[in-house]
């Protein structure tokens, strides 16, 4: 994986989870906040910390926005402050923009504004507990986009014993296997005369709508 250099602005608890997260994988990171104790505590996952307001133009233009290959706006509670950082990052020439929203209308006005991509965390969330907890079958839930998913479902009882060319889902729901769990390993070669048991799970991939008719949702 390429290091890349990321500008994280916004250092609340979703802020400071990302800059963790992209420590992990081996990425340099700036961090910004207008909170000294914040940027203090998240030093031990940046290559860099600043104390400033991000609406002010020329406090970003000294971070120098070109250098960064993406930058990330996770300011929450203050919206005014996400869309004017994220607008100035994107006439000051970042290459990718990703902001927070914490509505349908904030996602519209920062697309709308220089955000090249939108993140929705608490609309996320509430969207993988409601589909993951209402169905005895799922256990994990990726969206695609507004119709495709991918998901992760137990075997149904009658299936077992059956194998992936038996099922045939691909014909009969246009759902695509795209790989086997056991023990939490995926499996993504397998055979079609591969026998399913219970102690697998499935992660398939297919508009919801035809995922739900398939597995009964």
């Amino acid at each position: 994986m390429k290091t890349k250099s990321v500008l994280l602005i916004g250092l609340g608890k979703f802020g400071t989870q990302i800059a963790e997260e992209l420590y992990k994988l081996g990425h340099q990171i700036m961090v910004v906040d207008q909170n000294e104790d914040r940027v203090n505590d998240a030093m031990k996952f940046a290559t860099n910390g600043q104390i400033g307001n991000s609406t002010n133009v020329d406090f970003l233009k000294s971070l120098g926005i070109n250098d960064f290959d993406f930058c990330i706006v996770s300011i929450g509670g203050d919206f005014q402050s996400s869309l004017e950082t994220t607008c100035s990052l994107k006439e000051l020439g970042a290459k990718i923009v990703i902001s927070r929203a914490e509505s349908d209308g904030q996602a519209k006005f920062l697309l709308r504004n220089g955000a090249d991509e939108v993140v929705y965390p608490e609309k996320q969330l509430a969207t993988w507990m409601a589909i993951k907890y209402s169905s005895e079958h799922i256990l994990d839930y990726i969206e695609i986009d507004d119709s495709c998913s991918i998901l992760e479902v137990t075997i149904p009882k009658e299936w077992i014993g059956k194998s992936v060319r038996q099922i045939d889902i691909r014909n009969k729901y246009e759902i695509n296997i795209i790989a086997l769990k056991k023990n939490k390993k995926a499996i993504a070669n397998f055979s079609p005369d591969m026998k399913l048991t219970s102690d697998y799970t499935m992660l398939v991939f297919g508009e919801y709508k035809k995922i739900k008719k398939c597995f009964g949702i």
